[in-house]
C-alpha cells in the first residue's frame, strides 16, 4: 500500500518534534519530506547561548543528526526555502525549483528576530541572535573586536550578553525599560539580577531609546534619543521575535500576528497545519518549548487519525541561567494582575521568592537564585491550585532545599514541562532501569534535554533515588491510618504480589501496629483484596461496605437521538453501563449521568462520569462534583457509536478502580493522576480494550460470587 505524502516546511524544534511523534504513532503511514532553510540538522536553539558561554559545543546541541533522517527514510532538503504553497493542487515549490506534492502539509517556519526601524540598523557589524550562523559570526567578531553592545534587556539579550563576555568582549546592554526582564520579573528580583551581572562585568543603560547606529561603512556605536552615545564594534539586536508568516499569507492562508490555527492546529486551508512559533492559537503565539511540544503531540495524533484531546493553550514561563544566576518566572506577577501571597528575600544566600494569588488561587511566581521549586510552582499555576497548597510541611532538616523538594514531590508531579516527564519516570529510570547519572537519565527520559531549566531538580531526584532506592518511591506517601505505617501504594503493591485469603492475614504480614485495625484500614484492605484477588476465599464481606455505582438518565426523545446518529441509543447505553458497573466495587461512591444533549437536566457536568449526546457523537466527561467543592467534569473523549462510548466509560472507570486510593472520589483522583495521562491511555485503542475487558471480567466474577453467596444463604 502506498504511503501518504507528508511535507514539513521547517527543520526546527517544533516541526521535527511533531514528525518524531508521528513516526512513533504510525511509522509506516507517511512518506515524509522536510524543507529547512539552514544547512544544519535539527538542533536545540535554546542552547545557543550555552555555546557562546563556552558550556556546550555546536555538535552537542544537535537533537537529531543526519543519520536520524536516513534511518527513518525522511527526505531532507537542507538550505532550501519554500517559495509558494499551491493549496488547490496540494504541492509546494522552492526558490530553486524543487516541487513536492503532499496529502498533508505542516508549516513550521518558526520566527525571526524583530529588527526595529533604527537608522543604520542594516550596517555591517549589526546582527541578531537566532541561529548557529549568528553564533559563529559573534565568535568570529570577538577575535577581531573588543567592544559589544546588546540592544534588549530581556531573556535572550542577557544570555547573548553573557556569551559575549565569555568571548572576552566588553559588553553593554541597552534596555528601554527601567529594569531588566520587566515582562518576567518584579523590581526587586530584577535589581538582584542586575547587580549580579554587573559584578560579572556587564554594563547597563536602562530607560534608553536607541536613535541610530553610528559609523560610515560599518557600525561604530549607538546614539540615544537623549543625545548620549556609546562606542561599539559589534551590535546585537535582541528585542523580540516575529513569526514567519509571509509564505502562508501569500498562499492565501488566514493570518494575524501568526498563522491562525484551531485546537487541532488546522489552518484555514484543508490538509494544511501549522505548529510552533509561526502558529497563533486563540490569539496567542508561543515562543517557548513546552507549548510547542504540546502542540506537536496534538497535531501528530490528529494527522495520524487517532483520537486526540484538543490543544487548549499553555501558561508561558521563563527560565534563565547565566553563569550561575538562576531566575524563574510564570503567570500573573504584576501588582495590577494579582496580590502577593508569599514574598521571601534572603540577602545572605542571594535568593528571592514571590508567589501571587487571585480569588484564592495561585496565579504566578518569581524565583531568583534557587529555581528548584520552579516546576512545582508551574504546576500550581497551571491548575490554579488553592493558595493553601503553598503551605509546606515543616522541614525535618539535614538536607538541602533541593533534596527536601525531591523527597516531598508526588510521584505524578511534573518535573520537565518541556518533555512532559514526571517524578516517577525519573525514579523508575534509576531504580528499575539501573541508570546512575543525570546524563543517562536525560538521554533515557528526555528530562532537562530542552531548555535545561529543570536540570537542578532532575539531578536532585536522581541522587534521591540512588540514595534511597525503592523506599524512595513510597517515602513521601502518608500512612493509611494510625494503625499502620503502610501507605495506600504500599498496601496495593503487597496485596497484588502476595495473594492472602483474609484481611487478618494481610495485617499480620504487613506488621499492623494495631492488629484489630479500624474502619478506615479494614475497609481499604477489603477493597484492595477484592480488586486484586476477587475470587480469594474467606473474605469477610461484613467488614466494610463496598462503594457502589448509580446512574441518572435524563428523559430522552429516542427518535431525536437516533436522528443525530443511527447508532445512538441512550436507553441501551445506560442499561449496558449500569448492568456492568452495578456489581463492581469502587474506591468511593460513583454517580453517573447520561443525557441526550447538554441542555437536558441530567447533571452531566457535575457527576463523576457524564455522557451526553452531541452532533459529533457521545461526549464523555469525568470528574464532576455537585457538592463542595463544586467541580465541572472534564471532557476525555468523543465517541461516534454506543459501543465506543461504553468501552471508553468502562475503561475510565476501571482505571479509577485500579489506581485510585480507597476513599478517594473521582474528581480527586483525576486531579492527582492528571487529565492528559488519563486521556492518552483511554485513546490508545489496545489499552482501552484491555481496561474495558478487565472491567467486564471483574463484573462477571462479582455477579457469580454474589450468586454463590445467595445460594449458600438460601440453603441455610
Amino acid at each position: 500500500m502506498s504511503r501518504e505524502k507528508l511535507v514539513v516546511i521547517g527543520n526546527g524544534m517544533a516541526g521535527i518534534k511533531c514528525v518524531d511523534e508521528i513516526i512513533k504513532l504510525a511509522p509506516d503511514k507517511f512518506q515524509i519530506t522536510v524543507f529547512g532553510n539552514e544547512h544544519h540538522p535539527n538542533y536545540n536553539r535554546i542552547l545557543l547561548s550555552k555555546v557562546l558561554q563556552g558550556d556546550s559545543s555546536i555538535e552537542s546541541i544537535v537533537i537529531n543528526d543526519w543519520s536520524w533522517y536516513v534511518e527513518r527514510e525522511i527526505s531532507l532538503f537542507k538550505g532550501e526555502t519554500v517559495a509558494h504553497i499551491h493549496s488547490d493542487s496540494q504541492y509546494v515549490t522552492t526558490i530553486s525549483g524543487i516541487r513536492a506534492d503532499y496529502d498533508h502539509l505542516i508549516i513550521a517556519t518558526g520566527s525571526s528576530a524583530f529588527i526595529p526601524p533604527i537608522a543604520g540598523v542594516h550596517k555591517s557589524g549589526v546582527i541578531s541572535f537566532r541561529n548557529i550562523d549568528d553564533c559563529k559570526m559573534m565568535i568570529e567578531y570577538s577575535k577581531k573586536y573588543k567592544k559589544a553592545a546588546v540592544i534588549g534587556g530581556g531573556l535572550l539579550g542577557l544570555e547573548a550578553a553573557r556569551g559575549l563576555l565569555n568571548l572576552g568582549m566588553e559588553t553593554d546592554v541597552i534596555h528601554n525599560a527601567p529594569y531588566l526582564m520587566n515582562r518576567q520579573l518584579d523590581r526587586m528580583s530584577s535589581d538582584m539580577l542586575r547587580k549580579e551581572l554587573e559584578e560579572q562585568g556587564m554594563r547597563f543603560w536602562l530607560s534608553k531609546e536607541t536613535e541610530s547606529i553610528t559609523g560610515l561603512n560599518r557600525a561604530k556605536g549607538i546614539r540615544f534619543t537623549n543625545g548620549d552615545s556609546l562606542e561599539a564594534d559589534l551590535i546585537v539586536i535582541s528585542v523580540g521575535i516575529r513569526p514567519n508568516v509571509e509564505l502562508a499569507k501569500k498562499s492565501g492562508i488566514d493570518t494575524k500576528r501568526a498563522i491562525i490555527v484551531d485546537d487541532y492546529m488546522r489552518t484555514s486551508k484543508p490538509n494544511i497545519y501549522a505548529v510552533g512559533e509561526c502558529a497563533e492559537h486563540r490569539g496567542v503565539a508561543y515562543g517557548l518549548v513546552a507549548p510547542l511540544y504540546e502542540q506537536g503531540k496534538v497535531l501528530a495524533k490528529s494527522i495520524c487519525g487517532h483520537s486526540s484531546e484538543p490543544y487548549l493553550g499553555s501558561v508561558p514561563y521563563a527560565q534563565l541561567k547565566v553563569s550561575g544566576v538562576e531566575v524563574f518566572s510564570v503567570g500573573e506577577i504584576r501588582p495590577e494582575e494579582a496580590e502577593t501571597a508569599i514574598q521571601q528575600f534572603d540577602g545572605i544566600h542571594g535568593t528571592y521568592k514571590k508567589v501571587t494569588m487571585k480569588e484564592g488561587t495561585v496565579r504566578g511566581a518569581i524565583l531568583y537564585g534557587d529555581t528548584a521549586e520552579g516546576t512545582a510552582l508551574l504546576g500550581l499555576v497551571n491548575r490554579r491550585a488553592a493558595v493553601v497548597e503553598l503551605i509546606a510541611p515543616p522541614s525535618a532538616g539535614g538536607g538541602s532545599a533541593k533534596d527536601e523538594l525531591a523527597a516531598q514531590m508526588q510521584e505524578r508531579e511534573m518535573v520537565c514541562a518541556c518533555n512532559a516527564v514526571d517524578k516517577s519516570a525519573i525514579m523508575c529510570a534509576v531504580i528499575e532501569d539501573g541508570l546512575l547519572t543525570l546524563e543517562q537519565v536525560r538521554d533515557h527520559t528526555k528530562a532537562s534535554s530542552s531548555c535545561g531549566g529543570c536540570r537542578p531538580i532532575v539531578a536532585a531526584i536522581v541522587q534521591y533515588a540512588l540514595q534511597h532506592g525503592k523506599d524512595a518511591l513510597k517515602a513521601s506517601a502518608p500512612p493509611i491510618c494510625r494503625c499502620t505505617d503502610a501507605s495506600h501504594e504500599t498496601l496495593k503493591h503487597h496485596i497484588a504480589a502476595n495473594p492472602m485469603s483474609s484481611v487478618h492475614e494481610m495485617k499480620t504480614s504487613l506488621g499492623w501496629k494495631i492488629l484489630s485495625g479500624c474502619t478506615v484500614c479494614s475497609s481499604a484492605l477489603h477493597y484492595y483484596l477484592v480488586i486484586y484477588h476477587p475470587q480469594a476465599a474467606n473474605l469477610d464481606r461484613n467488614i466494610a461496605a463496598e462503594y457502589s455505582f448509580s446512574i441518572n438518565s435524563a428523559p430522552a426523545n429516542l427518535d431525536l437521538i437516533r436522528g443525530i446518529h443511527a447508532e445512538f441509543d441512550l436507553v441501551s447505553l445506560g442499561s449496558e453501563l449500569e448492568s456492568c458497573c452495578a456489581s463492581l466495587p469502587f474506591p468511593a461512591p460513583v454517580k453517573a449521568a447520561i443525557s441526550p444533549s447538554i441542555q437536558n437536566p441530567a447533571g452531566v457536568l457535575v457527576h463523576d462520569i457524564g455522557i451526553t449526546g452531541a452532533p459529533s457523537g457521545w461526549e464523555i466527561y469525568v470528574g464532576g462534583h455537585s457538592e463542595h467543592p463544586v467541580k465541572q467534569g472534564q471532557l476525555i473523549a468523543v465517541a461516534e457509536t454506543n459501543s465506543l462510548a461504553l468501552a471508553l466509560s468502562l475503561a475510565c472507570l476501571q482505571l479509577y478502580r485500579e489506581y485510585a486510593e480507597f476513599g478517594e472520589p473521582v474528581w480527586k483522583w483525576l486531579e492527582r493522576a492528571g487529565i492528559i495521562e488519563i486521556r492518552e491511555r483511554l485513546l490508545d485503542s489496545s489499552c482501552r480494550m484491555e481496561l474495558a475487558g478487565r472491567a467486564k471480567t471483574a463484573a462477571a466474577v462479582q455477579q457469580r460470587m454474589k450468586g454463590l453467596g445467595e445460594g449458600i444463604c438460601s440453603n441455610r
